[in-house]
């Protein structure tokens, strides 16, 4: 099954979902979200599918947020802001309910909501160019798609502040260091060797699995539930401040913003 935005390909044991927008770095869609969904609500009720993959197409896992709907959101009221926002919390908060391993394979790197999309899966493979990138704050923004509490359910509270507040990229073999990522692999080689991994996944004891993933998640639940409605409400009135309409003009003119110049 496959749109514009998405595709899904059974390979019989494992789904595979690609993210299909190339021209902007597979930014999120709603195209996308409803394919993801879809799939796994596909995976959660198929015996014969033990694992689903997430992948970007053309070599870049994803860019995050579409920069148009950042453009217009500082035109709507916080509700409209909110339930953009609450679409993205509903697809990462499918991925956390499903009973089937679902495993990221990153290449050339993912950034922003792409990033809580990777980290938000069970497992993660990845390139050791790729590069992860949480640069919300150089747009005046702050994180969403449970990224906070992602991160730090696998980093040390520094590097967490170091990534959120500093918005610079980290090496897939920094992360890979520290724990948040399972696997690296040679540049073009993550799908495969995620899929290689779908396949291990999809011989074993699918109640066991759905169990252990179960009981992994019920032991962050707390934090996620937490921070899924901190992170909204927070974004939801950062897009509306004029930090965000200084960080966005900028991104958009190619200079650095001039953040310095509100609060004088």
């Amino acid at each position: 099954m496959s749109d514009a935005t998405c595709e899904i390909r059974d390979e019989g044991d494992r789904l595979v979902v690609t993210n299909i927008n190339p021209a902007r770095r597979n930014a999120l869609s709603q195209g996308f979200y409803d394919g993801l969904t879809e799939a796994l609500r596909t995976a959660a009720s198929s015996p014969r599918i033990g694992a689903v993959v997430i992948t970007g197409a053309e070599g870049f896992f994803c860019a995050g947020g579409d920069l148009g709907f950042l453009v217009q959101a500082q035109d709507m009221v916080l509700a409209e802001r909110r339930a953009r926002i609450d679409a993205l919390h509903h697809v990462i908060r499918a991925i956390h309910a499903c009973p089937r391993p679902v495993i990221a394979a990153v290449e050339g790197g993912a950034a922003g909501a792409g990033l809580s999309l990777a980290l938000a899966c069970d497992l993660v493979v990845a390139a050791r160019d790729a590069r992860f990138t949480a640069a919300y704050v150089n747009a005046g923004l702050v994180p969403d798609g449970g990224l906070t509490a992602a991160l730090s359910a696998a980093l040390p509270p520094q590097l967490v502040a170091e990534i959120c507040l500093m918005g610079r990229p980290v090496s897939a073999e920094r992360l890979f260091a520290a724990g948040a990522i399972n696997l690296l692999t040679e540049p073009g080689s993550a799908l495969a060797e995620a899929e290689l991994m779908a396949s291990q996944l999809a011989t074993g004891p699918a109640a066991a699995q759905a169990a252990i993933k179960g009981l992994i998640g019920s032991a962050q639940a707390s934090l996620r539930a937490t921070q899924f409605e901190a992170e909204a409400d927070a974004m939801g009135a950062a897009l509306g401040q004029p930090e965000a309409a200084e960080g966005i003009a900028a991104f958009l003119g190619k200079r650095s913003p001039d953040f310095a110049r509100l609060r004088r």
